[in-house]
């Protein structure tokens, strides 16, 4: 008799995880259910989607190679102590992370537009409007995804075991020489995780781009927002660029999962 009460904590835990994991599960079941399969060959085949995915890919891409650019300085920066400043900057890095992403594009706007704190020296000076262009695309992918760079590559500058750059020192290696053939090969995995989950936020940011880059065909619609606004046009089309973002996000965890670990 003791093991009923337990039993029930049992079955009530059992019953609400099974209703958390079908909460997971019915989307994506709702989604491949209504999938158009006998028409999927020619909505792939169709000039929308072939714009939209070479946006998404230029956009993302473009981004990913300005978090590693620009995110790579700031990590070390952050891992090598602790500071109020650091502490500061840290906040405003990891802003984007939980701020609602609406906010951001306006933010991005009153920054880089032709009214905003730099956007209207860069116009007047080398003649360069941000907004609504594809370079905007990748300025909000970038700021949105950027974070998660920084992230993974602080925590595993932070882990990474510096004795290893005590015995480069001893052996004559400079800074510049130990960061490059200690550190950074020590760091990698943190480093493409990082690297993978800002490339798969910049790929899926919608509402930053659509403030700040606008929803321009062949220029700013990336498959995000062409899924947007198909859905008030062709349905189908959405549904086909929804699996298809789909099937990048399960690759992406499965790759986080499997294919980025660290051997030993």
């Amino acid at each position: 008799m003791s093991h009923v009460p337990s039993r029930r904590r049992g079955f009530v835990l059992g019953a609400l995880a099974a209703l958390g994991v079908l909460l997971f599960c019915l989307p994506l079941a709702g989604l491949v259910a209504r999938a158009p399969w006998r028409e999927l060959g020619s909505q792939l085949a169709s000039s929308a989607v072939h714009d939209a995915m070479r946006l998404s890919l230029v956009s993302s891409v473009s981004a990913l190679v300005v978090a590693v650019v620009l995110g790579l300085p700031i990590a070390v920066w952050l891992a090598n102590g602790r500071s109020a400043l650091r502490t500061a900057v840290r906040i405003v890095v990891m802003l984007p992370i939980v701020l609602p992403p609406v906010v951001a594009g306006i933010a991005l706007l009153l920054a880089f537009g032709r009214s905003g704190l730099l956007g209207g020296w860069l116009e007047q000076t080398f003649g360069v409007s941000l907004p609504f262009t594809t370079l905007a695309t990748v300025v909000a992918a970038a700021y949105m995804g950027m974070p998660f760079f920084v992230l993974s590559a602080e925590a595993g500058l932070r882990s990474f075991d510096r004795r290893h750059l005590d015995v480069a020192a001893t052996l004559g290696a400079g800074p510049l020489r130990r960061f490059v053939t200690v550190t950074l090969p020590l760091v990698l995995p943190s480093l493409r995780i990082g690297a993978l989950l800002c490339w798969a936020r910049a790929l899926g940011e919608f509402c930053a781009t659509q403030v700040f880059a606008g929803n321009l065909a062949g220029t700013t619609r990336t498959m995000p927002l062409a899924c947007g606004i198909a859905m008030e046009v062709d349905p189908n089309l959405a549904i086909v660029l929804s699996m298809i973002l789909a099937m990048v996000s399960v690759a992406v965890l499965f790759l986080l999962r499997h294919g980025l670990q660290v051997p030993r």
